[in-house]
């Protein structure tokens, strides 16, 4: 093992003890850009509707013959001998348990005014080559190691998709709402370090998933193109502890035939109510996230997730917290939560009557 190498461990862990604190300041970094709900995530006006947005009445778009031409990472990126890209590295000599280059549907547009969002075809390792490194780079000028930051002049605009690749993540906060007493709970995700390459050691709204197929098998591609249908494998994974696996390997997912999201599907719009409120950047990894809010009726939630896990794949699930002006102020500004989690949890408050309703 190389010094080089040695130093590019000890900015990784730097990184990694310290995302909650870099990912704050570096929102300084962008003066001229708007914020969501007094938190660091970063945003594009054209994101943010005035109130939530049922979400099946965004439309989606895929271009997947679009030739990207944005920054890749590869030539500023802060990288130890033999790693020609920053996942590489992470593969290398940092390797979380999940850490794989799925195919995803990579943001070319997005606008609220339709609302509609456009997308063309990536793989996860894009986001990683530009982000991750990008928030290293970051770490390393923190700990005097450097003293510009090349890849994120590179960059320029975080929330400009066509200046880098952009997987867009669909963070969800899932709202178990007793009708009969006005009050909700909701469950948080406390992200392991050793078993996720991204925003490790901070809380986080649960589900969350990249917007991806279910396989990279060509049939999966047209079929699982709909915000719902990958909001439902993260459902079953996240909340349910299920596999990934819903038989994609072998041909499209019969969604009308799994149980679960047969179930879940036919509630839609009664009393299972998703609503989107926004989308923003992480200023130190340029994570992007649509925020969206899942209200499920307190009875429905149970017969559903009656068996919501304590321990996913990727981390530690929060037992059941209260919906409150002083849990959402504790998550939102005193606990190390992730960006775009804090800020869904800002924005859920703010429209909670309207979420309710």
């Amino acid at each position: 093992m190389t010094s080089q190498t040695d130093q590019w461990l000890a900015v990784r862990a730097h990184l990694v003890r310290h995302r909650h604190a870099l990912a704050v300041r570096a929102a300084d970094e962008y003066p001229d850009t708007p914020t969501v709900a007094g938190t660091p995530l970063l945003t594009d006006p054209r994101w943010m509707p005035p109130g939530p947005v049922p979400l099946d009445g965004v439309v989606l778009r895929h271009h997947p013959d679009h030739v990207f031409g944005g920054v890749d990472g590869t030539e500023h990126a802060v990288l130890p001998p033999g790693s020609p890209t920053y996942s590489a590295a992470v593969a290398a000599h940092a390797s979380p348990s999940v850490f794989t280059n799925r195919s995803t549907y990579r943001l070319l547009a997005a606008d609220l005014a339709e609302p509609s969002l456009d997308f063309g075809t990536g793989r996860y390792f894009d986001g990683v080559d530009v982000g991750e490194a990008s928030a290293h780079e970051y770490a390393a000028r923190d700990l005097g190691l450097l003293d510009a930051l090349p890849l994120r002049a590179a960059v320029g605009d975080p929330c400009d998709p066509a200046r880098r690749p952009v997987n867009v993540a669909i963070s969800t906060l899932t709202l178990r709402l007793d009708r009969a007493t006005g009050e909700a709970v909701f469950h948080l995700h406390w992200r392991d370090p050793a078993k996720v390459g991204h925003a490790g050691g901070l809380y986080q709204v649960l589900p969350v998933g990249v917007f991806q197929a279910a396989g990279d098998e060509p049939w999966n591609t047209a079929n699982d193109f709909s915000l719902w249908r990958c909001l439902v494998r993260e459902f079953a994974e996240e909340l349910l502890g299920a596999s990934e696996d819903h038989g994609a390997h072998l041909g499209p997912i019969d969604y009308a035939a799994w149980p679960f999201a047969a179930r879940l599907t036919a509630e839609l719009g009664d009393r299972v109510r998703v609503s989107y409120l926004g989308m923003g950047v992480d200023p130190l990894t340029f994570a992007t996230d649509l925020l969206t809010v899942a209200v499920i009726d307190a009875p429905l939630f149970d017969e559903l997730f009656g068996d919501l896990v304590a321990h996913n794949d990727e981390g530690r699930v929060l037992e059941a917290l209260p919906f409150t002006a002083a849990t959402v102020h504790r998550f939102v500004h005193d606990e190390p939560t992730q960006a775009a989690g804090a800020a869904l949890l800002a924005l859920a408050w703010r429209h909670r009557d309207a979420l309710f309703a």
